[in-house]
């Protein structure tokens, strides 16, 4: 009995879900983006804008995803925090991102990744980054957050990293 016992107590730790999973947010053209769909794929979640320096990295991450697609997940959440870089609508964003970049990895509907008015998966994705001593990447647009397969954050980095670089590359090689 105790065996038994303890086997239950066990599964039940090991299936705990991420509270990553927990998040649903507003797609950009629509419909929801929810985060339990991605269980077993790591996630590339950015902060993205429209008229930024870092703009371009929207080809370099759509090339991230189309070459990995089978086992990660890129997510834009567009924001407008830094300079209003991102003044447009969603409409206009999407717009956009599929002229210039021929963007297909899910975007998310514009939101606040900075202040009072912080998206709730931004404020969770902050606070595991300071639990776990690493950078917090929402300096400027296209900071980037590398959760695993477990719906964990292993890795943060700067609005500079760009997509394919091998400080990224390398969770997925």
């Amino acid at each position: 009995m105790k065996t038994l016992l303890f086997s239950l107590l066990l599964s039940g730790i090991l299936l705990a879900a991420s509270p990553l999973y927990k998040f649903k947010v507003d797609g950009l053209t629509g419909g929801s983006i929810n985060f339990a769909d991605f269980k077993g794929k790591k996630i590339l979640i950015v902060n993205t804008a429209s008229k930024c320096g870092n703009t371009p990295q929207y080809e370099g991450l759509e090339a991230l995803y189309k070459k990995y697609k089978d086992q990660l997940i890129v997510i834009g959440f567009p924001a407008n925090n830094f300079l209003g870089q991102e003044p447009g609508s969603n409409e206009n964003i999407a717009e956009f991102c599929q002229k210039n970049y021929g963007v297909t990895f899910p975007m998310a509907a514009k939101i606040s990744v900075k202040g009072k008015d912080m998206a709730p998966v931004y404020k969770y994705l902050i606070e595991e980054a300071k639990k776990k001593n690493l950078d917090n990447p929402v300096t400027w647009n296209f900071g980037k957050f590398l959760v695993n397969e477990k719906g964990e954050l292993i890795a943060t980095f700067s609005p500079k990293t760009q997509p394919m670089s091998d400080a990224i590359l390398k969770y997925l090689n």
